[in-house]
């Protein structure tokens, strides 16, 4: 049994199998109308969601399977103080495979350690939401038609965009990939990701303060919001929330090929007024999401079927165990009775970083 916890879970070639998938979806939906029928899907979402929520429903619905689950933990035995663990192996009684979403970073990772069924990571605190790349990746394939050789701006929250950093993971694996970082000061791309991830892959990248003297160059610009629910200083976010907005001035010498991207939702990064551009393509984006995740929730109840036993969480050689601390208050290591987990790592600034949420021990 295998889960989606981070991208690099999956190989290359498992993530290009699942992107094909779902283009044969797109182009053969009766084919695939009951395939899930009899099956149930947990959609355990402990923060707020519209899209990835919905997305996830629609796409077990579209297969033929049925949806259980919640969408505020206020509801739920949460409220009563019942851990991680205890809820999805409790869920486990009822369901086939769950999707879960959390505000607390290394929650899906602790799910699947202690679920009976795959679990799939629909967004961990700040931390990761491989589910998003995959739609990202789909999306770019039907946009752009490859991966490789594609000049990418981020722009707006690289510090705490769990998207942007799930998506650098998984384009690093493909040639030609040019990465820039449009960000301010305050809210730049963390280190550990440029030297483990971009560095160790040969992926080059540059750091901007503004897109326009970028534009020209890119294939694709990613964007997102500054997450106010990220910050701990409501007046750094007033600050720094408009500091990126993308309008159509700034399109101006972008070439036509580009395609707009943004996981969603927007406050005000993207004006309205983009929409009707062509390269606007994050509408098109949330569509390919449904598409994306009925291929990944067969691809994980196939491989479930062909091996039940739950041996889809490994650790590096090396990990100590319960031997230090995280320093990220939102790691589930800080939160909940699990045991502190950290792998070691060459990025040149730590020696070990923490299992659930890369963040560095504390001092």
């Amino acid at each position: 049994m295998r889960h989606l916890i981070d991208p690099t879970d999956l190989t290359r070639k498992e993530t290009e199998e699942i992107i094909d998938l779902a283009l044969d979806i797109i182009g053969n939906r009766e084919k695939y109308a009951e395939v899930c029928k009899g099956k149930k899907l947990a959609t355990l979402f402990y923060e707020p969601s519209t899209r990835t929520r919905l997305s996830f429903t629609s796409a077990m619905m579209e297969l033929g399977g049925n949806v259980i689950g919640f969408s505020d933990a206020k509801n739920t035995s949460v409220s009563k103080g019942e851990t991680v663990a205890d809820t999805v192996q409790v869920i486990s009684c009822f369901a086939d495979i769950i999707a879960m979403r959390h505000y607390e970073e290394g929650a899906a990772l602790v799910a699947a350690m202690n679920a009976r069924v795959p679990v799939i990571n629909a967004g961990d605190g700040s931390h990761s939401h491989p589910t998003q790349t995959l739609t990202d990746l789909l999306t770019i394939r039907r946009e752009i038609g490859r991966f490789d050789n594609i000049t990418i701006g981020f722009c707006g929250d690289l510090r705490f965009g769990r998207t942007v950093h799930s998506l650098i993971k998984a384009l690093s694996r493909y040639e030609g990939v040019k990465v820039v970082l449009i960000a301010p000061e305050q809210l730049r791309l963390p280190d550990y990701m440029k030297h483990e991830v971009c560095d160790k892959n040969g992926i080059p990248y540059v750091e901007v303060s503004t897109m326009e003297e970028v534009m020209p160059e890119l294939d694709v610009l990613y964007m997102t919001r500054v997450q106010k629910e990220r910050f701990l200083d409501e007046d750094e976010f007033d600050r720094l929330k408009d500091s990126f907005i993308l309008t159509p001035e700034k399109l101006k010498d972008a070439r036509p090929e580009l395609r707009v991207l943004h996981p969603l939702p927007r406050v005000n990064e993207i004006t309205v007024e983009v929409d009707k551009d062509p390269r606007a393509a994050y509408f098109r984006q949330v569509e390919n999401g449904k598409f994306v995740r009925m291929a990944l929730i067969l691809t994980l109840l196939k491989w479930a079927k062909e091996n039940p036993a739950n041996d889809g969480v490994f650790f590096p050689e090396g990990t100590l165990r319960n031997e230090l601390q995280c320093s990220n208050r939102r790691c589930i290591s800080n939160m909940e009775n699990v045991d502190t987990l950290f792998r070691p790592c060459d990025d040149g600034i730590e020696k070990h970083r923490c299992v659930y949420c890369e963040s560095k021990p504390r001092q």
